[in-house]
């Protein structure tokens, strides 16, 4: 099979290295209209292309996988949907109405669109999910979870008002929310919004709030208090603790371990997480996104089989998911308004 990278920033230099580490070393070419990000991709060997165009009708690819800005998810998509070629795209955080009507437009095609859930690849969130799966602390009740980091620290190599994250639509805190839901939902359930407060209490050059604080109903009755920022340094933030009815688990990043005790234990059970291999310039490790690249490559293979995809996420969780981020904002606004 065959990959286009359409946007090579960041992250399109990682999915170029994932695609590459799953032996596509041939296969791979890229788009992006910077030349200096073009050129950064053929570092990697890779042949990469300044029209999309051209693109396509030479490189002829059987899947995109989209790492451009949000505001050019859904043109690269609904391309992709009219001329049957799968797609993986990066984490969304507008065009919702967009995102449910490709999902119907998509429902007798065969092939897969699949939105970005990395998260659900990381070791701390497999291992939570294990443990609430075999009943570990008994029937979860709660959890309380935060995490972040400053935002000019994600790019420190260009001016933050050249990034996407500095854009009120598309704006780093808030794109995060249904990143990690996706992730949270599928250990505990879908999602109601109880309340929420957001707000900038930073200086940053930035017209964004910069931390989110969240109330969720899950299902189940599980109570979720989220805070989701863009403020910690110098270090990123990411601590959880989960309750139960019997015992309780802790998630710590900084400590690199998941841990978890119930009554019946003496002491707590460690699990400590690898920290994978992180690349230069980048902070998280590449595993979890190659599992997730993986992932995506097994679906497409096995629609193309005629078997259903395997991918553990659909353009309509995604559509929920953002559905609660709007329902969310407006709460937090006093609003009952959600379109976006």
């Amino acid at each position: 099979m065959r990959y286009l990278v359409i946007g090579l920033g960041s992250m399109g230099k990682r999915r170029v290295r994932n695609l590459m580490a799953l032996g596509f070393v041939d296969d791979v070419a890229g788009f992006d209209l910077r030349k200096d990000r073009r050129l950064e991709a053929e570092g990697y060997g890779v042949k990469t292309y300044a029209n999309f165009e051209e693109a396509v009708r030479q490189h002829n690819p059987d899947a995109f996988l989209i790492s451009t800005p949000p505001e050019d998810h859904m043109h690269y998509a609904y391309f992709a949907a009219n001329n049957n070629i799968s797609c993986f795209i990066e984490a969304s955080v507008i065009h919702s109405e967009e995102i449910r009507k490709l999902s119907l437009m998509i429902d007798s095609k065969k092939i897969v669109m699949a939105p970005s859930c990395t998260m659900r690849f990381f070791p701390g969130p497999e291992k939570i999910k294990e443990l609430v799966n075999n009943n570990s602390i008994g029937k979860v009740l709660n959890y309380n979870y935060q995490t972040g980091q400053y935002l000019p620290d994600w790019h420190p190599w260009e001016d933050i008002k050249d990034f996407y994250v500095s854009n009120k639509d598309t704006g780093g805190c808030r794109e995060i929310v249904p990143f990690e839901l996706a992730w949270l939902n599928d250990i505990f359930g879908r999602s109601e919004p109880l309340a929420c407060v957001r707000r900038k209490l930073t200086e940053m050059p930035a017209d964004i709030e910069d931390i989110y604080h969240c109330l969720l109903n899950h299902s189940n009755n599980i109570i979720g208090n989220i805070t989701i920022e863009v403020i910690s340094r110098p270090r990123a933030t990411r601590e959880m603790r989960v309750l139960g009815s019997s015992g309780e688990i802790i998630f710590s990043a900084d400590s690199g371990q998941v841990r978890y005790i119930n009554t019946e234990m003496n002491d707590w059970k460690v699990f400590n997480l690898d920290t994978g291999t992180v690349e230069n310039g980048y902070i998280n490790p590449e595993e979890p996104y190659i599992k997730e690249i993986r992932a995506f490559v097994d679906s497409v293979k096995a629609v193309k089989k005629g078997l259903e995809s395997l991918y553990p996420n659909t353009l309509q969780d995604d559509y929920n998911v953002l559905q609660t981020l709007y329902k969310l904002e407006s709460m937090s606004e006093g609003k009952d308004d959600l379109s976006r």
